[in-house]
């Protein structure tokens, strides 16, 4: 899968999932936990999504806020993820 494809993925489920205000724009390096965009819930929805979405699973070592408080972090992480399968 194409880097933009998941990027453009995560960036759909958080507006749709977290973002409740149309005008409100969110680039990729964004701080979702600073933001208070997600919270630690959230968190837990958006790694359900993503070991569901992408057939992943995140062992509890990488569960750290660094992968996850932006769009471009996740998706780079996750990239790095799928491609050592």
């Amino acid at each position: 899968m194409a880097h933009n494809d998941v990027r453009d993925t995560v960036h759909e489920f958080i507006r749709k999932n977290f973002v409740f205000d149309d005008t409100k724009t969110i680039d990729g390096h964004t701080s979702l936990l600073g933001t208070g965009i997600i919270d630690s819930t959230g968190i837990l929805e958006l790694i359900g999504f993503l070991e569901t979405n992408y057939n992943v699973k995140f062992h509890d070592a990488e569960l750290i806020g660094e992968n996850f408080d932006s769009i471009d972090k996740i998706t780079a992480f996750l990239g790095a993820k799928l491609n050592g399968r």
